[in-house]
């Protein structure tokens, strides 16, 4: 996810730096119900298409996210 030494993490639900607050809410919707809206590397607001089959999510910097493992 993120790289370099410094780097912060995002919530990729809320946007809001990972050490900021407790993110168990944020981390319990993504895992079930809801496509990560923010990146995690930069917490900009993704493109988020969601389908039958699955949703995407991208950012403009980092590239695209999957729901298909």
């Amino acid at each position: 996810m993120t790289s370099g030494p410094g780097a912060v993490a995002y919530c990729g639900f809320c946007g809001k730096a990972s050490a900021e607050a407790d993110h168990s809410a944020c981390a319990s919707r993504l895992g079930v119900i809801d496509p990560p809206r923010f990146c995690a590397e930069c917490a900009r607001r993704m493109v988020v298409q969601v389908t039958p089959a699955g949703w995407t999510a991208a950012c403009s910097r980092h590239g695209e996210i999957t729901s298909a493992r």
